[in-house]
């Protein structure tokens, strides 16, 4: 009995597939522990194959941070889509912090923006995680409304949830500690001001 023919992936589908590979990698290693040969294996590719694709480690980290980042924008656009002019501004910071739990859910996400965060003393890295991130700001407010003052405090709660969601105290496997339900039962008694 013959093998069915295997079908060749297209050039952006191995990208794709290398990609979501050192997104894996980068959540769990970080960028100065991940090896591009740890991401090749994952993806079934040669190293030099993967080098070919993205350049760098350094360029290959930047486009995982990107695909984040995406994500992100991705989510609140589509949250973004149930805010009518008649929205108030409270109920589509709600929508919008909904998306962002969708996101925290997808655990190497958040891992892979910590990360970039940390790398952001590399100019290489730093400047396009800066601008992404003043991108995701400006899509807050563009979306929501929001004066200043209370889209800086949505993007301080989405970081600390971000951060509480890396040490696993957050989401759905959370190991149960006081001190983090403390923190979301009064995100939610704050949102009810």
């Amino acid at each position: 009995m013959t093998s069915p023919p295997r079908t060749r992936m297209t050039a952006t589908e191995r990208s794709a597939e290398v990609l979501a590979a050192a997104v894996t990698a980068f959540a769990e290693t970080g960028y100065e522990g991940t090896k591009t040969d740890e991401i090749a294996r994952r993806s079934g590719v040669s190293q030099p194959y993967v080098i070919r694709l993205f350049g760098t480690k350094q360029q290959l980290f930047v486009a995982a941070v990107h695909a984040v980042c995406d994500r992100i924008e991705e989510l609140f656009r589509l949250a973004g889509a149930g805010i009518t002019p008649d929205t108030d501004i409270d109920e589509a910071l709600r929508l919008l912090a909904g998306a962002y739990q969708a996101f925290l859910v997808e655990r190497e996400l958040p891992l892979v923006l910590m990360h970039g965060f940390a790398a952001c003393g590399d100019p290489a890295v730093g400047d396009p995680v800066r601008d992404r991130f003043g991108r995701i700001y400006h899509t807050i407010c563009e979306l929501s409304g929001a004066p200043r003052t209370r889209a800086r405090r949505f993007v301080a709660n989405g970081m600390l949830l971000t951060v509480m969601s890396a040490m696993q105290v957050v989401g759905p496997d959370a190991i149960p500690v006081p001190w983090a339900q403390e923190i979301i039962d009064d995100m939610n008694e704050s949102d009810c001001d």
